[in-house]
């Protein structure tokens, strides 16, 4: 898996954040700071927000207008499926579950429509380790 995290903070320039939050005391709010700090560009998606970190919020993955690669997922377990169907129907290429987030049918839609797959993995800790940072 160390391979696949390390190809998508290299090859990925934008990160569409599904749970995107408001709240800055929230992960979903302080990993795509720190992402958007490190040089990615963030897209965040969210039916109850208009702007997080700065950015105009999407209500849904099918509302993003522009052509989507990098899911990061910040939504319960139980949620992922649906994401993961989603996001193979906009066109992303790669789905990253955060840091205590799986799901077996999530990486099955997933692998099974070609995207790149991480699960359980914070992008922070990651982008720490690799040292892989954009701009």
């Amino acid at each position: 898996m160390d391979a696949t995290v390390e190809r998508i903070l290299r090859d990925y320039d934008t990160i569409t954040v599904v749970g995107a939050s408001a709240n800055p005391a929230k992960a979903a709010n302080e990993v795509p700071a720190y992402m958007k700090e490190h040089g990615w560009r963030i897209i965040p998606v969210n039916p109850q927000a208009d702007e997080i970190v700065g950015e105009k919020v999407y209500r849904s993955l099918s509302d993003v207008p522009e052509q989507i690669g990098l899911v990061d997922v910040f939504r319960p377990s139980a949620d992922c499926a649906e994401v993961a169907r989603a996001a193979v129907e906009a066109g992303a290429t790669a789905l990253w579950l955060q840091l205590g987030i799986t799901s077996p049918e999530a990486r099955r839609i997933a692998t099974e429509a070609g995207l790149a797959y991480v699960e359980d993995r914070c992008l922070i800790i990651e982008q720490r380790r690799t040292g892989i940072a954009k701009g």
